[in-house]
């Protein structure tokens, strides 16, 4: 029997509206939470009282089980949200995984058909998705007259109309629990987060991405570890309907990767580390979704010592193109880690709008110590922490729980009053940087990364005319 199909359109007015009662209990229940730990003279008086976290955590469940995009609006709050959020609802929201249930064919069969016109009937699609997240679904078809099999990213009916006020929705939630407070900063996120969420479901411009990271990859070899970007199949593609080259291969937790060789796992990890340092000091432009899903291997025989493996990158929605002005700082902020000149460290944190220009001595030192403890695996060999590395001398990246120790040292950094809300671009860097550093971590890889990030920063400064350090 067919599944009844879901109309988002049709129930976003009830939908938002269970989002707002969800906010305004919780709020009625923080605000008098608030009020007794007053009168108790306790200090959990900024909503990280067990109580909040107790209704933090009834919040998320009620948006988990409204779906959509409500699951993918509380991903990105996520991602981005302990920037304003309080710590309760933030780490809560870490919890809110995408177990979307794919829909059935029959809730999608006419409006792909609507989608694609004539083109259609050109194609044999599986009616079994492959995958299914918050925004999309993804299936296999065999084109006709070739016989080739693609994928077809199919996005949700009706998910266009209904994204602005879904957002709307959690942003009242927000606001009637007094999660967050009204403001010039909260307005320029929440606007960022907007346009970010508007990105992922336009299909032309990751199209058109996609294509030009395929482009920028070609040729490129790292370590014996090439890349690769599926090619659009621009005939298949409309507004609602991604086509691409399908692509298979291993993921990186895949226990088959685990087994490879160190100098093979090695090899991936460079790859990863230098695609990055590829895209911020050659390309300029960013893929800022690091999940591991967007990422597959593609090997050789996994016997071998040494091979030519692939790493296919996959999902171009979350592109970031960087402002001359943001690469600039950003590009300076990682040569000024380097060479430990917290001068000139400060002066781009403040270009990038993370540091208060009017910051006391404390704080930008503060704030350059955990800049240069988050690239600490690109210092040169010497300085590198000795715990941490191998009988020859090679940084052990699973060994130092880098992640968990700078962590530790941003979210101290959150509560002092120097701190300022990152701008969303950098926020994305973040992101990136701990997804790569995470994806290296998980390969247990054991290398020496500063003669690669040096050979970029060279080109870079040749580049621009600024001479010798």
């Amino acid at each position: 029997m067919a599944k009844k199909q879901r109309g988002l359109k049709s129930r976003a007015i009830p939908r938002g509206l269970s989002v707002s009662l969800a906010g305004l209990r919780a709020g009625s229940a923080l605000a008098v939470d608030s009020a007794v730990q007053k009168v108790m003279r306790r200090k959990s008086t900024d909503g990280d009282s067990e109580f909040a976290q107790r209704e933090a955590r009834r919040f998320v469940g009620e948006l988990g089980k409204l779906k959509g995009t409500y699951v993918k609006i509380g991903q990105m709050m996520a991602l981005f949200g302990e920037h304003f959020l309080p710590p309760a609802l933030a780490d809560a929201m870490h919890d809110l995984g995408d177990q979307t249930e794919p829909l059935h064919w029959d809730a999608l069969e006419s409006a792909v058909r609507v989608s694609l016109g004539a083109r259609f009937d050109e194609l044999d699609i599986e009616p079994e998705a492959i995958a299914a997240a918050s925004l999309a679904q993804v299936h296999l078809a065999k084109v006709r007259e070739t016989g080739e099999w693609i994928c077809l990213k199919i996005q949700y009916p009706g998910l266009a109309e209904v994204i602005d006020s879904d957002f709307d929705a959690v942003v009242r939630m927000l606001l009637l629990a007094r999660w967050v407070k009204a403001g010039r900063d909260l307005d320029d996120w929440l606007e960022s987060m907007r346009q970010h969420l508007h990105n992922e479901i336009d299909y032309h411009r990751e199209a058109e991405l996609t294509t030009r990271m395929g482009d920028l990859v070609r040729g490129v070899e790292v370590s014996g570890v090439t890349y690769h970007v599926p090619v659009v199949h621009e005939h298949f593609c409309t507004d609602t309907v991604l086509a691409l080259e399908y692509m298979d291969g291993y993921s990186v937790t895949d226990e088959r990767v685990a087994v490879l060789s160190q100098e093979r796992r090695n090899a991936l990890a460079k790859g990863m580390l230098e695609l990055f340092f590829f895209e911020l000091y050659d390309w300029g432009c960013l893929q800022t979704d690091p999940n591991f899903g967007n990422y597959l291997l593609r090997l050789e025989d996994r016997r071998k010592r040494e091979a030519n493996d692939e790493l296919v990158l996959l999902d171009f929605g979350s592109i970031l193109d960087c402002s001359e002005e943001f690469l600039y700082h950003l590009r300076h902020i990682i040569d000024a880690g380097q060479q430990q000149d917290v001068p000139r460290l400060v002066d781009s944190l403040i270009g990038l709008g993370c540091l208060q220009p009017d910051a006391s001595e404390e704080g930008r030192q503060m704030f350059a110590d955990f800049c240069m403890h988050l690239l600490e695996p690109l210092r040169p060999p010497d300085q590198l922490p000795a715990e941490y590395l191998n009988d020859k001398g090679e940084y052990c990246w699973a060994r130092s729980s880098l992640m968990r120790r700078a962590g530790k040292q941003a979210a101290l950094s959150a509560t002092s009053r120097h701190f300022s809300p990152p701008s969303r671009d950098f926020a994305l860097i973040a992101r990136k940087l701990t997804g790569v550093f995470t994806f290296i971590d998980v390969l247990e890889a054991e290398f020496n990364a500063y003669e690669m990030v040096e050979s970029h920063i060279r080109r870079w400064r040749k580049r621009e005319g600024l001479g010798k350090r």
